[in-house]
């Protein structure tokens, strides 16, 4: 269900491929349906020029601690996770962050294709890479016309979209994902979905206050 009109929203900038953006993904979407605000997502990669560090250019004692946190995380939330997956890094992830992108502006529910896309990823071992693989990706979970949705991931307009996504996440200062944007205040990782809701409700409970106060 595609929210994206209502007056408060969560912007999400993450990666495709991000296995933090995957074990928040559920948690995400259960936080903008139950508070009833919107979910713009806004997929993007690592901003390295703010800092961001892909993962296999990390100190070999992190990327192996990356991999503890993921297998603690998985567990916690009873979410399947492969923490070698076969296709990952992924070769791109250009093609399936802009086929999100494409599903959004067709109207079609793109919080649900992004949701089989990374878990294809992180516990189906497909790659997400293969043109094919995300054509089938988007007739399982749409059950559109997937190879017109890669296509139209390949429209000027996704194209540029993709590109103000980067553009935007630089500006405000992101570098990792996922991180959350509510009301211009930047919440980074998964773990901080907490935070998100708790800010959600705040601003909703301000804003009842100031209709009970007005004359």
């Amino acid at each position: 269900m595609s929210m994206a009109g209502s007056p408060l929203e969560i912007v999400a900038f993450y990666g495709i491929s991000s296995p933090w953006a995957f074990l928040g993904m559920q948690r995400l979407r259960a936080i903008a349906r139950d508070e009833g605000v919107g979910l713009v997502l806004r997929p993007i990669r690592i901003i390295e020029t703010n800092g961001g560090i892909p993962l296999r250019t990390r100190p070999i004692a992190r990327q192996a601690y990356h991999e503890v946190e993921l297998a603690r995380w998985s567990g916690f939330l009873d979410i399947p996770l492969n923490v070698h997956p076969k296709y990952y890094p992924c070769r791109t992830i250009e093609p399936a962050a802009r086929m999100v992108i494409a599903a959004a502006q067709a109207g079609l529910d793109a919080a649900e294709l992004s949701w089989a896309i990374q878990r294809a990823l992180w516990a189906e071992d497909r790659d997400i890479a293969d043109d094919a693989t995300l054509e089938m990706l988007a007739i399982e979970s749409l059950a559109c016309d997937g190879a017109a949705l890669r296509r139209a991931a390949d429209a000027p307009g996704v194209v540029e979209t993709w590109h103000g996504n980067l553009a935007a996440a630089e500006a405000l200062g992101i570098f990792g994902t996922p991180t959350y944007v509510v009301e211009g205040e930047l919440f980074w990782g998964q773990d901080r979905l907490d935070f998100v809701r708790r800010k959600i409700c705040a601003l909703k409970s301000r804003h009842a206050q100031s209709l009970t106060t007005m004359p």
